[in-house]
């Protein structure tokens, strides 16, 4: 039987039908010229049809509690052993300067995520650690949505405390976590794992957590991070994971993923064996592109919020990457670490009058939204 053309399977992308691997495979292997062209422009009419075409925007701060981490991951410029020159350990008193400072300037959400690090517990509780931080910003700020800890660290409080996953879920819920991020995915195919992070959660583990924030009535973002040692073969399984887990949640009438965000591969201040490997330091444009449109075709009517990183991309690439599929251009974040020092060139906060310029240079309207895609504001381009 003849492979179908990559018009073919666009044309049944049109029509509604989910795509196979191969189909998906099929379409990120594409080089010429023409079939590129028609994959973009594909992304872009599904993505009128699925999000319309006003681009979101949230206004966030984004909080990296620490950089001391147990973890060894082949990519991380960001983690340090206690001791280390760099490494730090933010007190209460400081994250809440942070909550402050964000509300302020108009923030809705607080994003935080940090290292895996085991002498963070009080009374030797690791989740006790945890659910102080998420009540003390709570107390304070009840209106923000706090948006925090990845499936690896509700595994790592997990281990901690010999509790299960779903009691951590539920505690820190409970406490006043609004949503959790879907980063610690990589790449969800346990042969990249095994070289990129092989201390980290496998990717049954961090399927079933995120699975789990669901069940327990949390959304999640979903992410993949891209353009190092994996295959296209290996990508389009990870967007078939989240589809299918998406499926999954949705139709037992949990919350679900979000979003979907790509984050490149910053390889810049990277450890030099998979800096070497990888050959280069900052994103390829076109790479990353191609796999955002492929994206939002694969994904579909599952997933239909797509977000790039102008931190890892930068603005100009951000805002192309709106004409490929994206709809949201993500947040203010207002600080970030963990991309910075591994040599990015975004940037680590973005005003909101530069992301609608950037929105409005393609003359698109434009919103801000909250974590979960609802109406802040009513303003347009």
């Amino acid at each position: 039987m003849p492979t179908e053309t990559v018009e073919g399977i666009l044309d049944r992308a049109l029509n509604g039908h989910e795509l196979s691997w191969e189909d998906g495979v099929r379409l990120l292997k594409a080089r010429s010229p023409d079939a590129i062209a028609q994959i973009r422009s594909t992304a872009d009419q599904l993505r009128q049809q699925q999000s319309g075409d006003v681009v979101t925007y949230i206004i966030n701060r984004n909080i990296n509690f620490t950089n001391i981490c147990e973890q060894h991951c082949s990519f991380c410029a960001f983690r340090r052993d206690e001791g280390d020159e760099g490494a730090y350990w933010l007190e209460l008193e400081q994250l809440l300067e942070k909550a402050t400072d964000a509300v302020q300037r108009g923030a809705t959400e607080l994003c935080m995520q940090g290292g895996l690090n085991p002498k963070a517990t009080l009374n030797g509780s690791s989740l006790a650690y945890y659910l102080r931080i998420v009540t003390t910003l709570k107390d304070a700020f009840p209106q923000l949505h706090l948006h925090a800890f990845s499936p690896q660290e509700v595994q790592f409080i997990a281990r901690e405390d010999g509790l299960s996953y779903a009691t951590v879920i539920a505690a820190l819920r409970d406490a006043g976590v609004n949503s959790l991020p879907g980063t610690a995915a990589e790449v969800l195919d346990d042969d990249v794992r095994r070289v990129l992070c092989p201390e980290k959660i496998d990717t049954a583990t961090w399927l079933e957590i995120v699975g789990l924030a669901h069940q327990q009535g949390l959304h999640t973002t979903s992410t993949m991070l891209s353009g190092h040692i994996e295959t296209p073969e290996q990508q389009i399984r990870h967007l078939d994971l989240l589809r299918s887990l998406q499926q999954s949640s949705l139709e037992k009438g949990y919350p679900g993923i979000t979003e979907f965000i790509l984050l490149p591969f910053v390889g810049q201040e990277a450890p030099k064996p998979l800096r070497r490997r990888v050959g280069r330091d900052q994103p390829v444009l076109a790479d990353a592109l191609l796999l955002m449109a492929v994206a939002r075709i694969f994904l579909g009517r599952w997933i239909t919020n797509h977000q790039p990183s102008w931190v890892k991309l930068g603005l100009a690439g951000a805002t192309e990457a709106l004409t490929w599929g994206c709809n949201d251009i993500g947040g203010t974040l207002m600080e970030e670490h963990i991309t910075t020092m591994a040599g990015a060139q975004g940037g680590t906060c973005m005003e909101v009058e530069t992301l609608v310029g950037a929105i409005a240079s393609l003359d698109r309207p434009y919103r801000q939204r909250d974590t979960l895609y609802g109406v802040v504001s009513c303003e347009k381009g």
